[in-house]
Order: structure tokens, then sequence, then C-alpha cells
């Protein structure tokens, strides 16, 4: 197949997905579930204004570093704008190497640290207006690409999620669901001083998009009732509610999980160890 051929299905599908996430239109085949994978992967989080009537995935969200401020891009089927223009090659080599179609890197903000190990199948299904991308606002030598690559070889291991053949396949599910789509690591580990994710610390706790402390889970003290009710309705055991930038999370993403992804991730959390 022809990189034309397969722009033209790779635009066919999402269209009716990008549709479908704005409530728009029902989607078939291969959509539907790349409509479940942009609301596993919270995509609208960063590639949506967070203000009223914004068009879903047009970009232009802001997020607020210790770097300087991103913004998230326009990531619709637009062929300027958007991302109508990339081949299926170019979308799976962004989410799994951190790389833009002409080779430059792409700033870990897009959190492919996580993407890179979401599986060649679900890549074929996530999503890529006419509304312009914003350069992003860093700091002095911050907004430099090429510097993008030393850190890669420090902070990054792409690849995608290979799965432990000694534990059963909820709690792969679970594994998968956590460390790639969910991107669950991003927010909830610890990161130094130069951005790269304390490996020894996964889901010790680290900072939100709105640079407020992200605490460590306290799955010892919850039932599994009680982690249900915050993933799907954002009430906590003692009814408090979680930080907004979570409880975005909660409404975006895992509200919207399927029950045996929901228990999947429930099973896999429980499975790791407790961390001071």
């Amino acid at each position: 197949m022809s990189t034309r051929d397969r722009l033209r299905r790779f635009t066919r599908l999402l269209l009716p997905l990008i549709a479908l996430s704005a409530g728009t239109a029902a989607a078939e085949g291969d959509a539907k579930h790349g409509a479940y994978l942009a609301k596993a992967g919270g995509c609208v989080a960063c590639h949506t204004e967070d203000r009223k009537d914004a068009v879903p995935f047009a970009g232009g969200r802001a997020l607020k570093t210790p770097f300087g401020t991103f913004y998230g891009p326009n990531i619709t089927p637009d062929a300027k704008a958007g991302i109508g223009g990339w081949s299926e090659a170019d979308f799976v080599r962004a989410m799994r190497e951190g790389l833009r179609p002409d080779g430059a890197n792409l700033f870990p903000a897009f959190p492919y640290t996580s993407f890179t190990k979401v599986s060649d199948a679900d890549l074929r299904d996530l999503p890529p207006s006419a509304q312009p991308n914003r350069e992003h606002d860093l700091w002095f030598i911050f907004g430099w690409r090429w510097l993008v690559t030393i850190w890669k070889w420090f902070f990054f291991s792409p690849g995608a999620f290979a799965g432990d053949p000694s534990i059963s396949q909820v709690l792969n599910r679970g594994a998968y669901l956590v460390q790639a789509l969910g991107h669950c690591s991003e927010c909830h580990t610890p990161r130094n001083f130069l951005g790269g994710l304390k490996s020894g610390r996964f889901l010790a706790g680290g900072k939100g998009p709105d640079g407020k402390s992200v605490p460590p889970t306290k799955l010892k003290e919850w039932s599994d009732a009680d982690l249900k009710d915050l993933l799907t309705t954002g009430v906590m055991p003692d009814g408090d509610i979680p930080a907004e930038s979570m409880g975005e999370v909660i409404r975006n993403t895992t509200s919207q999980w399927t029950p045996d992804d929901l228990a999947a991730v429930t099973a896999y959390l429980r499975s790791l160890p407790a961390l001071p």
C-alpha cells in the first residue's frame, strides 16, 4: 500500500473518531476502539483548551512546567494545523520514539516515555479544525530540540510493552493501562531536576500539570470499592475530592474505562510494593 493510500485510510479512520469524541456522530469498527483508546489515554487533557465549546483535540492547552510553558498541539486531521498530513508511520514514530515527521525531537512534555509502550495494534486505532498551534514558551536552552537527544539517552527507553509471562493476563492488562495508555507515572512518579522520572520511586508521588504535589496512592487503606468510587465518581473514602488536575483525569479518562479494565488496574495497583 502506498503512503498516499495509507494516509487516506488513516484519515478515514480518524474523522469519525474525532466526531465521536465530540459527541457528534457514531463510529464503526476500529474507530470505536480508537475512541476508547483516546479516552483511556487521556488525550483530551493536553490537546483540548480548557474553555467552554473548545474544539476537541484542536490544541492550545497550556502546560506550565519548571522549564517554561508548553502548549498542546492540534492533533485533528486538519492537513496544515493538525496531523492530517502525517502517515501512519509518522504517527507511530512520534508515539514510539518521540520524533516529529521531520526527525526533530518532540519535547517530553508529550509523554512518549509512557506511550512508547503502547502496542502496535492500539497505535493504529488512536487519533492523529484548522486552529493553528501555539509556539512553546520555554526558558532559554530548554527550547533547543537537539538537547532532547541527550535527555533521551538518560531517561527514555523506547519499545512496546512486552508483558510479564509470570503474571496473569489481568495483571498484565492493568500494567499496560497504568504504564502505557494511562501514563499514570507522568504525574504520580517524582522527577529529578532535569525532568526525568525516578524509576525507583514508581507511583510514589510527584507533581501534576498544575505544579501541585500528587500524593502516592494509599491502597492499603482503601477497599476495592473505595478505589472504584474514586476512579469513577471522583469521591475519596473520606468524602473529599482530589485536586482539579486529577478530577479532570477521572472525568475524561478513568471513569470511561470498561469494568474489566478498571478491575485490571485495581488488581495491578494492589500487586505493587508499598513505598514510603
